[in-house]
């Protein structure tokens, strides 16, 4: 992950994660190795930066040493700058949901809860506490940053320009690209494939009730794949992390509760309260999803084979067709077209057709609509769609023509540069106090910290 000014708060003191090795006990660092204003910046913050970068799998730590101090330099800067707004308020809603996503990434390199807390040498809570002034100090410099370049744009000339400034063997390639879109079909489930669903579910927890182990039913019975294997149990759970109706039940719940049966849009699921701690919750659960019947299915095929004959006639375009019989939300408003959430435009690398089922559109041709495809949609359920192969690229230098929405997006970089570089010298011009240690003031640094 590239990051021009990565805004991650950093634990104070803390030298090394060690995630091999979750005994080992932290090593303290207090030396100061910049002053901003009245903000210092710690060694410790400096070595923990660069763990940051080198889980991103960036390995030339000499290479990154002094971006990471200029980073820090810069976020200590706008956070001397939102304190002095009145109207930059951090609300405990903003931190609570900040802390949790920083939460569940150590948790996920440390393992448990109980590996953090025997590293860390605290509890979550006590940790939550210590961490909620460097939360919101975070949270601040986000804020200010979005304040120096709010409502920035680029216009074409602003584009051609960058594009034309570019050193003609340093234009980048461009792989082969696809732009696809989709009609699909779900299967309608019967009333009566519901309640099948609902009573096997309701006859599973009565066995709980009744004093049966959960974890064999779960892994026998439940049709959650990420947790079936293991007996149905989900870990550090945390807000935000599943839909809002199981997040209302699973925080809902004491030590050793078993929850009534409740329904999803996956289906039919009951939840065993493993432990509450903090805001974090570690449960059982079982789901049932309502068997659609091959009668179902084929009816979804039927229909789609009929929409694809009226487009071929011309009757309706695919984009109208899309709009009118899609079950895919995500899409259907689009003109069916799937946008890459990697680069916000419609084009999609040929190397992730795979990811989406889509590796059959190689040996269609642009205009071509599929024959309808079994599809497994991001919840795990099956359907059947058409695909149209609208368009597709040749591997390319970059250009304008065909690539103006990646190019757009590096002219505004650089011009959030470029204003973010005038901001902060403008702001040491201003008389804003810097010290910075002798170790670093060889580092060549994109702003004059210290001859503004």
């Amino acid at each position: 992950m590239k990051r021009v000014f990565h805004l991650v708060c950093s634990l104070a003191f803390l030298l090394v994660v060690n995630v091999g090795n979750a005994q080992q006990a932290p090593q303290l660092v207090d030396k100061v190795v910049a002053v901003i204003g009245g903000k210092i910046i710690l060694q410790s913050e400096i070595t923990q930066r660069i763990q940051e970068y080198m889980n991103d799998r960036v390995v030339d730590t000499t290479g990154i040493r002094c971006k990471v101090i200029e980073d820090l330099m810069y976020e200590k800067l706008l956070l001397i700058e939102a304190e002095k707004d009145s109207t930059i308020i951090i609300t405990d809603v903003q931190i609570e949901q900040e802390f949790n996503r920083r939460m569940n990434y150590y948790l996920q390199q440390l393992g448990s809860k109980e590996a953090f807390e025997k590293w860390y040498g605290k509890t979550v809570e006590q940790y939550k506490e210590e961490l909620k002034p460097d939360v919101r100090d975070l949270l601040m410099a986000q804020q200010m940053r979005g304040r120096v370049i709010d409502n920035l744009t680029v216009s074409p000339e602003d584009v051609r320009k960058y594009y034309e400034a570019i050193p003609k063997d340093s234009i980048p390639g461009v792989n082969a690209q696809e732009e696809i879109a989709e009609i699909v079909k779900m299967p309608a489930i019967t009333a009566e494939e519901k309640q099948i669903a609902k009573q096997k579910c309701e006859d599973l927890r009565k066995e709980v009730l009744e004093g049966k182990d959960m974890a064999p039913l779960a892994v026998l019975y439940s049709d959650d794949p990420g947790s079936a294997p293991k007996g149905g149990k989900y870990m550090n759970v945390h807000r935000a992390e599943f839909v809002p109706e199981f997040e209302k039940v699973a925080f809902g719940m004491k030590d050793s509760e078993i929850s009534q049966v409740f329904e999803t849009q996956y289906g039919f699921h009951f939840i065993q309260c493993i432990h509450r701690h903090g805001e974090l919750v570690d449960l059982r659960h079982i789901l049932i999803v309502p068997i659609v019947s091959s009668e179902d299915m084929e009816k979804s095929k039927e229909s789609l084979d009929t929409i694809k004959k009226y487009i071929q006639k011309d009757s309706i375009t695919f984009s109208d067709a899309a709009s009118r019989y899609s079950d895919d939300k995500a899409t259907k408003y689009n003109g069916g077209l799937l946008t890459n959430p990697q680069t916000g435009t419609t084009r999609w690398d040929m190397s992730q057709l795979g990811e989406l089922e889509l590796s059959y559109t190689i040996n269609m041709n642009p205009g071509d609509i599929s024959d309808p495809e079994l599809y497994n949609t991001p919840d795990a359920k099956k359907g059947y769609r058409i695909v149209l192969l609208k368009n597709r690229t040749k591997p390319h230098k970059a250009n304008l023509k065909d690539d103006y929405q990646q190019i757009q997006g590096g002219a505004l970089a650089k011009k959030q540069q470029k204003i973010i570089g005038d901001w902060i010298n403008r702001k040491l011009r201003e008389g804003v106090y810097v010290h910075i240690d002798k170790d670093y003031q060889n580092c060549g640094f994109q702003n004059h910290w210290l001859n503004p």
